[in-house]
């Protein structure tokens, strides 16, 4: 008999009689149900009582017991919660529905579905949403059957997850591609300055490592395939596309960006690119204005940016008090050279490398003063505002913009071989927003990696003034509505923010094919916008496929300046679109949030013997995605940083967070990793005070650290010893360098 048969001997009329109450929908029509989908005896639970979390009546406080008809369990937690009601009483809308809804948000139960029955009807809720996911009716079980086991089938829940790692050597093999079935990739180390046409050509506020996302590329699609970034940023992800014979696609609300990234790419001749330079240096030379007259000509003939309002966090008001008189006077009159240029590729190309220039020549250029004046960047990028330089460099325009011409020309060259004039067709920069992709078909590209702006981290649009006012570029208040962000000159709200994400994640998951894949890149504290994220992308119908640490390389300036509110470093979330996707089930924690955090923190912090605070909040993450308690934190530890500063130990050189001196483990961690943590740090402080204990004196110290459960012998103490320890001497012992310089 076919699943969605399951009725068609049942005679629906039996509904009319009052003889057909509650216990007989329940037994009649929804155990068979529930048996259909794939639940044995044992997960059916049947009227649990639980005691209300809030209420409790009478003067002693009497608490209220809950008792939900079914609660159907998966993996030893509950998937979901099912009431059943009698044929004559409403189950869309009222009280009905807010008890079903108290019993899912119970503590003990924390169901990601609730739903009723009253044998005419059924309706099925997620708690997140206010309208019904599914609705209708029994006798129309044949057109709802696939849905509604697609929802509720035990097999379509997960919590934890097994996941297999690989590098990509390993998956570039001949034979099929299996796109559904990748392993996640394991973190790549970064090269970024390995790639003249990312490093160099222009800054931008984040970029990401071009290497990374081309293992991603590689991994994920084949070439030929459709490749998309619908929040491109300087456009790293369609570049790399291009370098791997895909079609990039790229998208991005920033006309700055859409000029960064189209500017790059322009197929150009490079000795025609080279001649159109000189004769820009050379006309540039004969007439540059220099003295105070030539200087107030220049302005008056030549036109410049004026009057464009900057951010009121800005030190100035206007955009041209970010130049000098003479800064706004050559740069004019040297755009107004490139312009000449009759070519438009060529002077396209040309104006990149003067917008390139433009990030060093104002007043808020910040040089880096141990790798030289000509080494720095405009305040922007550096520090997310129009701030003035403490002390004004002064830099030559024309060499400024030559060495910036040098490093597009080398990119150029590097490019050409893939991104040429024959090539060019495969790439499409298109200036709009995310949450309308309206110019793409469902279902028309084959892999999404994409890095989307952290709420308030970066009003890109308000830091992006100074170059679109020189380049001529304009932004409306449609683009100011439609950018993802938060807080920014215009006050965008986190409900805004929350709503453009879910927007273009809806839209992202429309374009995707089936059993194909999503990487969405994010570097934000708030477990808030990761619970988005994830609700969000379940909701469109993504599954989650796991998530991966990735580091950025070098720590960044903003980090060394913000060690507790910048991450150094990110992960990389992915999803696959597939037709019968699985949900995150919500854990039933028998532990406290607080309990699972500390033991979190302190098993982290043993295994790395010491952690940052990126390692801890990437685990913390995984963790909180996998085994469903992204909520609780986001709740309870918008962020940890207090909560880890009043817990462990902080050691500024090296950014690690460690027990405080003397103390124990207080939850359950591995005796081996427990033992190896307290003799390396016993170790290396001994290192530091020119000490070479023996073996007797390190027992003597770890010992009572140790009485944390199982005691170990001293045998085994010299074991974990001898893997991480030599011998001095007779009876002295010291770490072995490799975990010195692993530390």
């Amino acid at each position: 008999m076919k699943n969605y048969q399951l009725y068609q001997n049942f005679d629906f009329t039996q509904l009319d009689s009052p003889d057909f109450k509650e216990d007989s929908v329940r037994e009649v029509l929804i155990l068979p149900l529930l048996k259909r989908l794939g639940y044995g005896d044992e997960q059916i639970i049947r009227s649990k009582s639980l005691q209300h979390p809030f209420i409790k009546i009478g003067s002693k406080k009497r608490p209220v017991n809950l008792v939900p008809d079914y609660l159907l369990q998966v993996a030893d937690n509950y998937a979901w919660v099912l009431d059943a009601k009698a044929p004559h009483e409403t189950i869309t809308q009222g009280d009905h529905v807010e008890q079903i809804y108290s019993y899912a948000i119970h503590p003990e139960v924390r169901a990601k579905f609730f739903a009723l029955c009253n044998g005419r009807e059924f309706i099925l809720f997620r708690q997140e949403q206010a309208k019904p996911v599914l609705y209708f009716a029994l006798r129309d079980m044949a057109d709802n059957w696939e849905a509604l086991s697609t929802y509720l089938a035990p097999d379509s829940f997960q919590i934890g997850k097994t996941f297999s790692y690989t590098v990509t050597k390993a998956t570039r093999g001949a034979g099929v591609f299996d796109y559904l079935n990748r392993p996640l990739l394991a973190e790549i180390e970064v090269r970024k300055r390995a790639a003249k046409r990312h490093f160099g050509v222009h800054g931008y506020f984040t970029k990401q490592s071009w290497n990374v996302v081309q293992e991603y590329i590689r991994h994920f699609s084949q070439a030929g395939d459709v490749v998309l970034d619908p929040f491109g940023g300087s456009g790293v992800t369609a570049i790399e596309a291009l370098m791997t014979d895909r079609r990039g696609i790229h998208v991005d609300l920033n006309p700055m960006s859409i000029f960064i990234v189209s500017s790059l790419i322009a197929p150009v001749k490079i000795n025609e690119f080279s001649l159109a330079f000189n004769r820009v240096k050379t006309e540039y030379l004969n007439h540059v204005p220099q003295t105070d007259e030539q200087i107030a000509q220049a302005l008056s003939q030549y036109p410049y940016p004026h009057g464009l309002v900057l951010p009121k966090n800005s030190d100035v008001t206007t955009i041209e008090q970010l130049f000098t008189t003479k800064q706004r006077a050559q740069l004019a009159y040297l755009k107004h050279l490139i312009l000449q240029e009759k070519n438009q590729a060529m002077r396209q190309s040309l104006l990149l490398s003067f917008s390139a220039t433009i990030n060093k020549i104002n007043r808020t250029y910040h040089h880096s003063t141990y790798a030289g004046e000509n080494a720095g960047d405009s305040a922007p990028m550096r520090y997310y505002r129009y701030r003035l330089a403490p002390e004004e460099v002064l830099l030559d325009v024309l060499k400024t913009f030559e060495g910036k011409f040098n490093n597009l020309l080398n990119a150029k060259k590097e490019i050409a071989p893939k991104i040429n004039a024959d090539t060019i067709d495969q790439a499409q920069i298109v200036q709009g927003t995310a949450t309308n992709l309206a110019f793409l078909k469902n279902e028309s590209v084959d892999y999404i990696y994409t890095d989307p702006p952290y709420g308030k981290k970066i009003p890109y649009l308000d830091l992006s003034i100074m170059w679109n006012g020189w380049l001529d570029l304009p932004v409306t208040a449609q683009d100011y509505e439609l950018e993802a962000i938060e807080g920014g000159e215009h006050h965008k709200s986190k409900q805004s923010y929350h709503l453009l994400i879910a927007q273009s994640i809806a839209e992202m998951y429309r374009v995707l094919k089936f059993d194909r894949w999503l990487s969405f890149v994010f570097a934000h504290k708030d477990p808030e916008f990761w619970h988005l994220i994830i609700d969000t992308a379940e909701q469109c119908g993504f599954e989650y496929a796991g998530a991966v640490k990735q580091s950025n390389g070098q720590t960044s300036f903003k980090k060394r300046q913000n060690p507790f509110t910048v991450l150094a470093g990110q992960l990389i979330i992915n999803f696959k679109k597939v037709r019968r996707p699985k949900s995150i089930m919500k854990a039933a924690l028998g532990l406290k949030t607080g309990d699972i955090i500390l033991q979190t923190c302190e098993g982290v912090i043993a295994k790395n013997h010491g952690a940052t605070l990126e390692q801890i909040n990437d685990e913390l993450i995984i963790k909180g995605l996998e085994m469903g308690f992204l909520d609780l934190l986001q709740k309870e530890y918008a962020d940890l940083t207090p909560f880890l500063l009043d817990t462990f130990d902080y050691d500024k050189p090296t950014d690690r967070f460690t027990l405080r001196r003397n103390t124990k483990f207080r939850t359950r961690i591995d005796i081996n990793l427990r033992i190896q943590y307290f003799l390396t740090s016993f170790l290396r402080r001994q290192a530091t005070e020119q000490n070479t204990p023996t073996f007797d004196e390190i027992v003597l110290h770890i010992m009572p650290l140790l009485k944390n459960g199982v005691t170990p012998e001293h045998q085994t103490i010299l074991t974990v010893l001898e893997e991480i320890a030599e011998r001095v001497g007779e009876d002295g012992w010291r770490l072995r360098q490799e975990q010195e310089r692993l530390f």
